[in-house]
C-alpha cells in the first residue's frame, strides 16, 4: 500500500487511499477481514508495505497496528520509498516472506466463499470477466491448474482476471524466485513485477490453482470507490450488518437503506439514500442525497447530490451535483 492514489486525487491528497473509508470502513482494513474469513486459519502477522513517512506518518502506522491487534496478529511495517514496482514491494518485506501467506494489493474489496486448497502450492485469486483482454489473465491446463499468467491478451486464453490477491504455501519460495528477478534486474518499464516471480516457481514445478472470488471491487477512482461503496453496503445489508449507529438523531429525515449513517450524525429536513456512506459527526440539513460517500465531521447544507464523493471537515452549501472535494474544502 506504498502508491500516493493520484487517481483517487483530492481525497488522497491527506489521508492514504488504503485508508479511505468505503461503506464506513477503511478500505486495507475491510479487505484484511475479509481475507480473514477465506483463509479460516489463524493469522499470526500481517506485514504492510507503506510509502514515505512524510505521507505515510506514525497516525497510519498506529490504525494498522490496531487492525492487526484485533486479528490476533502482531503488525509489521515496512517501507517501499521508490516506485519500483509489485516484486520489490513485496521483497521490501522480505523478513516476513517465511511460511504461509497471502499477498494482496490494498485497494481491491472482495467477496469470496471457497477453501485454500491444500494440495497446492500456490493459489492466485481470479474473476471471471467480460472484456479479458483488458486485464492479466491465467491459463489453466486440464487439471485446473495454472500453467501461465497472460498480461492483456490479444486473443482468448481464458476470462479469468488476476485480482491481485495471491496464497503462497511457502511464501519463502517465492522470495527466492522474486531475489533472482532483483539479481538479474528483470524489469518491466522500469519496475520489478509478482509474475516474474511466480513464473519462476512454476519453472520449478510448483503447482498454483485460481480461487474464484464471487465479486472484485476496485477502489481506483472516484466513480469507482462510488460504485463499490453501494456494492459493499449491499453486501453488508444481506449480511445483516447493523450499519446505522444508535446515537444517529434524525430530525424530519428519512434513511433509504442500505446506507451507513456513523456515530453522531445528525440528518435534519434531509433524505439520504440509498447507498450513501456517512462518517462520524457529519451533520446533513436541507439536503437530498443518493449513492454517495461523505466522510467525518462534514457540514452539507441545501443540497442535491448524486455520485458524490466528499472528505472530512468539508463545508458545502449549494445545489450542484457530482461533486469530488477533498479534505478541508470550503463551498458556501
Amino acid at each position: 500500500m506504498a502508491g500516493r492514489g493520484s487517481r483517487l486525487r483530492p481525497h488522497t491528497l491527506t489521508i492514504p487511499k488504503p485508508l479511505v473509508p468505503v461503506a464506513g470502513t477503511p478500505i486495507v482494513e475491510q479487505l484484511v477481514y475479509d481475507i480473514a474469513k477465506v483463509v479460516q486459519q489463524p493469522i499470526t502477522e500481517i506485514a504492510f508495505v507503506l510509502g514515505d513517512p512524510a505521507f505515510f506518518g506514525e497516525d497510519v502506522v498506529t490504525h494498522l497496528k490496531g487492525v492487526a491487534e484485533s486479528l490476533g496478529a502482531k503488525a509489521s511495517i515496512y517501507r517501499q520509498l521508490d516506485p519500483l514496482g509489485t516484486g520489490h514491494a513485496i521483497m521490501c518485506a522480505a523478513a516476513s516472506l517465511d511460511g504461509p501467506a497471502v499477498i494482496a494489493y490494498a485497494d481491491t474489496l472482495i467477496r469470496a466463499d471457497f477453501k485454500i486448497d491444500p494440495k497446492a502450492d500456490a493459489q492466485i485469486w481470479v474473476k471471471k470477466v467480460d472484456n479479458p483482454s483488458d486485464y492479466g489473465v491465467v491459463k489453466l491446463d486440464e487439471t485446473g491448474a495454472i500453467t501461465e499468467l497472460i498480461e492483456k491478451p490479444s486473443e482468448y486464453v481464458s476470462d479469468l482476471a488476476v485480482i491481485g490477491i495471491y496464497y503462497f504455501k511457502n511464501s519463502a519460495e517465492l522470495k527466492n524466485e522474486l531475489q533472482k528477478v532483483l539479481d538479474q534486474q528483470l524489469t518491466h518499464g522500469g519496475e520489478y513485477q509478482i509474475n516474474d516471480g511466480i513464473k519462476g516457481m512454476m519453472a520449478l514445478g510448483k503447482r498454483f490453482v485460481p480461487g474464484e472470488v464471487e465479486a472484485w471491487m476496485d477502489c481506483g477512482n472516484k466513480e469507482i470507490t462510488v460504485a463499490t461503496n453501494a456494492r459493499m453496503l449491499q453486501f453488508l445489508e444481506e449480511e445483516g450488518k447493523p450499519l446505522v449507529h444508535s446515537s444517529v438523531k434524525l430530525n424530519n429525515a428519512t434513511i433509504i437503506p442500505p446506507c451507513f449513517i456513523g456515530k453522531d450524525v445528525v440528518l435534519t429536513n434531509a433524505t439520504v439514500g440509498p447507498s450513501v456512506s456517512i462518517g462520524e459527526g457529519t451533520h446533513i440539513k436541507n439536503a437530498s442525497i443518493k449513492d454517495s460517500i461523505i466522510q467525518q465531521h462534514t457540514l452539507i447544507e441545501n443540497a442535491v447530490l448524486e455520485k458524490a464523493m466528499i472528505g472530512n471537515h468539508v463545508r458545502y452549501n449549494g445545489i450542484h451535483t457530482r461533486l469530488s472535494l477533498g479534505d478541508f474544502t470550503e463551498l458556501i
